[in-house]
């Protein structure tokens, strides 16, 4: 069965970003990955897939190259809208998680083609020896060391990979806070950077308020979340947006997610959120109506 959100970026997205997009160097891709592995990570849909198989991975970093992308990490992404840099043609490669898989699969093709990547670590799942989870190997933290000293970059995934909305301040202090303090301990570096876990909260005004003051308060100086979309200088540096990147991304596409034709996916998934989010909060009134009443 053809997959709806494909098609309209091939045919309607794409299209229009090229006619009335933004101005060329004004929007960069954050890639955003996980697994490479020819493991089945997510829902049932392709959409919500999380690995990528390896010759697909291969595949989609060639076409990178052939394109004449560059790759940067957050902190140049950030100098360079600050600066009103052209940034055109330069990707952001990020992986969530920590998957051993990267070691293994990922880094000997992005050595090929010269790329560097940046991966966020849940730091209560990278241990001495590999942690396994739900059929998943994790890398260790020798080997985190390893790949730093080969110049891939490190942020934080929280601790143990909470949905955050469902802790309170402490609890979300303790996630930011303690798996920053983890990774630079290991490491020697400053932490810069968060990824968000799980869908992001972005219709929240309240939780994402108080999530933005705990991450400064943390001294990160940059994140990205799974809205979806290319950065651009409009969003707010914590809550960068990101383009899912899986299995299911052929080259037309994956091209087409670079260029923009992806970025209209955003207004129904803001939609989805605010809809649910606005049931959830007249389900909560009523019950609340109907407990003063008894």
């Amino acid at each position: 069965m053809p997959r709806l959100d494909r098609l309209t970026t091939l045919y309607f997205g794409l299209p229009i970003t090229k006619i009335v997009g933004p101005k060329h160097g004004t929007r960069v891709p954050i890639l955003m990955y996980h697994s490479i592995s020819d493991n089945l990570f997510g829902k049932s849909h392709p959409y919500y897939h999380i690995n990528t198989a390896p010759n697909v991975f291969l595949q989609q970093m060639r076409c990178l190259r052939q394109a004449g992308y560059r790759t940067i990490d957050l902190c140049e992404l950030m100098a360079g809208f600050e600066n009103g840099v052209d940034l055109g043609k330069t990707v952001v490669i990020t992986f969530d998680d920590g998957y051993q898989d990267f070691l293994t699969d990922a880094m000997p093709v992005l050595k090929q083609f010269g790329f560097s990547a940046t991966i966020f670590l849940a730091t209560g799942r990278i241990q001495q020896t590999s942690m396994r989870l739900e059929g998943v190997d994790y890398l260790t933290w020798a080997e985190v060391r390893e790949l730093h000293e080969e110049g891939i970059q490190f942020g934080s995934h929280t601790v143990t990979h909470p949905d955050l909305r469902c802790l309170g301040p402490e609890q979300i202090e303790y996630e930011l806070g303690y798996s920053k303090e983890v990774i630079e301990q290991k490491l020697g570096v400053e932490v810069n950077s968060f990824a968000y876990p799980f869908a992001f909260p972005e219709e929240n005004t309240n939780f994402t308020r108080l999530l933005l003051d705990e991450l400064e308060n943390q001294g990160f100086q940059n994140g990205v979340t799974t809205i979806l979309g290319r950065a651009s200088l409009r969003n707010n540096r914590f809550f960068f947006p990101r383009l899912p990147v899986n299995t299911w991304d052929d080259p037309s596409f994956f091209r087409a997610k670079l260029e923009g034709g992806y970025d209209w996916l955003h207004w129904p998934q803001r939609m989805k959120k605010m809809i649910h989010h606005n049931m959830s909060l007249m389900q909560r009134s009523s019950w609340s109506a109907s407990e003063q009443t008894k």
